[in-house]
Parts: structure tokens; C-alpha cells; sequence
């Protein structure tokens, strides 16, 4: 995967101390429907580079950020900007439906 992967502290730095525009998909490697998304969001990456960053959480090894979220199932991508939450996606998702999500966020 080459989403770089946040632990609790290190999610504190990148969404609220940095507030860099950004998101993070809240995922379980056992997850078949994640390991659809993820390719849609790696994908993706290389053409925001330096604009928008991504990010995942293992839900299995940080059960209590996923629980801060109050997320029901996986996946789930949150957005964040300014270290705001800006919205989310749920489940399957499309790559244009990323794209126009990524886009909104940016020129919030």
C-alpha cells in the first residue's frame, strides 16, 4: 500500500497541527470492498501531489480512532482541510466521485 499510514499521534500532527488538505481512509486488510478502494485512491494520488495528501488507518490496529469518528463499517475516507472535517465517502466509491470530493474540499 503505498498510502502512508497514520497512528493516532501521528494523525493529531498531519490533520490538526499541519491542517494540510487531505484524506484518510479508515480501512481493514481482512475488508474485500477496501482493498477495491485502495487502488482508486493510490491511483489517484500522483495527480495531486503536493496539493492533497492521503492517508489510511487500520481500523484493526487503531480501534480508537475509528471510534472518535463514530464510523459505522469500512471503508470510509474522511476529508480534511485547515483541520476541519470537510465530509466523507462511504463504501464503494467511484474515482470521479473522489476526484470531485478532492476538488471541493480544495476550493472550500
Amino acid at each position: 500500500m503505498s498510502l502512508e499510514k497514520l497512528n493516532s499521534g501521528r494523525f493529531e500532527e498531519v490533520i490538526y497541527d499541519k491542517g494540510e488538505p487531505c484524506l484518510v481512509i479508515f480501512s481493514r486488510k481482512s475488508c474485500h470492498v477496501c482493498q477495491g478502494v485502495v487502488p482508486v485512491l493510490e491511483d489517484l494520488q500522483p495527480q495531486f501531489e503536493g496539493k492533497f495528501s492521503f492517508y489510511y488507518v487500520d481500523v484493526e490496529e487503531d480501534k480508537a480512532l475509528y471510534q472518535r469518528f463514530s464510523l459505522k463499517g469500512v471503508p470510509q475516507i474522511l476529508f480534511f482541510k485547515d483541520g476541519e472535517y470537510q465530509g466523507k465517502l462511504a463504501s464503494k466509491v467511484e474515482e470521479e466521485d473522489v476526484k470531485e470530493k478532492i476538488t471541493d474540499v480544495l476550493n472550500s
